[in-house]
């Protein structure tokens, strides 16, 4: 057992610092940052969710902002998809996400059911097996001419037309395959052109030694799935572990009582809730963080996760419509010490140079000025990592005007939050 862990039980204070210790909050490097950092933090946290979504950063940039601050974007570009430099791929993990390029042959048994029309989009499975013909066309295009985008090998097979299916985005036929060869293993992403995905053969994206690695088998592969979970979380829930890799709920049950078994994670009590530790878990004394945390954080990938750890509920409401939001569009929790004290609803306008702070909300029970200084910090550091020359605050929500403030107040010597004796004031 971990010490400090108090027996099978953890308070909820102990639960988050160990949470957020595993996640590798509070622990920023000094000096420059390297592959090196971003290769380590992203195998911490098991992989990273790719998004569409561009209103302020892609999705798999920012939680390595969040963990390591402000990095230069090519590195995690080059370490992504430089073949020279490839140290992960993308595929279905939580969602579509980069992971680790060891994780490929944990994720075969999905591949296999993919190509048995198991585990994907009912209706992906549906056009694949009435068109397993114009799918092989599709593979035979990427075979012969190498990489290609969706839009390069629609002109390839002059085929424009959309599959017709409500829900599908308007794909063509020839996306609809390339969708379903992708689930199955057979292509990947060879890299990203203005964050359009370039396929090609899995043979010659990913490495020999991984290619070749002994594929282990689906219960092993599981259980090495949930660990890695398991570890990148700290404490979790049943439901936390299963749902970081989307495994099936009945085959997930198996495979954590198994890794309790085998002592890799062990059961215990955080207040009124069941939960299961990591035996590589820490809990220290205190966690210094500081950080805004993307909607596809894998901190908050689970709903109802910040709610138990942090008093906060949290819903993504990009697909609400703006009348029956309720926080805004693209909403950042905002992490400080080991408490979510605020929200602030963001966008880049990269025409004027400016982040928009669209609102700012602080939780019940927070020291606004403390929080407002602390988050005018995270917000002038985002801002040049963004490329933005101007904060521009909106008067929407209760920290809106101490934000303003904070953010006007030239005279600052040091952060705020920097003072030891710093506290939230609690719920």
């Amino acid at each position: 057992m971990v010490a400090g862990a108090g027996g099978h039980t953890l308070s909820l204070a102990e639960a988050r610092r160990a949470v957020l210790r595993a996640q590798g909050f509070g622990a920023r490097p000094s000096g420059g940052l390297t592959r090196r950092h971003l290769v380590a933090a992203s195998r911490r946290i098991g992989m990273l969710q790719i998004d569409s979504v561009n209103v302020l950063m892609r999705a798999h940039y920012f939680p390595l902002y969040s963990r390591l601050g402000a990095y230069p974007l090519k590195l995690l570009d080059e370490v992504s998809y430089s073949p020279k430099r490839r140290q992960f791929f993308e595929y279905w993990g939580h969602e579509a996400c980069l992971l680790p390029l060891e994780v490929f042959p944990l994720l075969r048994w999905r591949m296999e059911r993919a190509r048995n029309f198991v585990g994907t989009w009912a209706m992906l499975a549906r056009f694949a097996k009435a068109n397993r013909a114009f799918i092989e066309r599709v593979f035979a295009v990427i075979d012969e001419h190498g990489p290609a985008s969706a839009g390069e090998i629609a002109r390839r097979l002059l085929e424009e037309r959309p599959t017709g299916t409500r829900g599908w985005w308007g794909w063509t036929q020839s996306k609809a395959a390339l969708e379903f060869l992708f689930w199955c293993g057979r292509i990947t992403t060879a890299t990203r052109r203005n964050f359009t995905r370039v396929y090609d053969l899995v043979d010659r994206v990913i490495p020999l030694e991984i290619l070749n690695a002994p594929t282990p088998s689906c219960e092993e592969a599981q259980r090495r799935l949930i660990a890695i979970a398991g570890r990148a979380l700290g404490v979790a829930t049943e439901t936390d572990l299963r749902d970081y890799f989307r495994l099936p709920m009945a085959e997930a049950r198996g495979r954590i009582a198994e890794l309790v078994e085998t002592g890799e994670l062990v059961p215990i009590a955080v207040e009124s809730w069941k939960a299961y530790l990591h035996r590589d878990a820490k809990i220290p004394r205190r966690v210094d963080a500081r950080a805004l945390i993307s909607p596809f954080d894998s901190l908050i990938w689970e709903r109802r996760r910040p709610e138990r750890l942090f008093g906060f509920r949290y819903r993504i409401e990009i697909y609400t419509p703006a009348h029956k939001r309720e926080h805004g569009y693209y909403v950042l929790p905002f992490l400080l010490r080991d408490r979510l004290v605020a929200r602030v609803d963001l966008k880049a306008d990269r025409q004027q140079g400016q982040l928009l702070v669209l609102s700012a909300l602080a939780e019940p029970n927070v020291d606004r000025l403390k929080a407002a200084g602390a988050l005018a910090d995270e917000l002038a550091l985002l801002a040049r990592w963004v490329g933005l020359e101007q904060i521009a605050v909106a008067d929407r929500g209760n920290l809106a005007a101490p934000l303003k403030s904070a953010l006007s107040n030239a005279e600052r010597t040091e952060p705020f939050g920097a003072d030891k004796d710093f506290r939230l004031e609690e719920a």
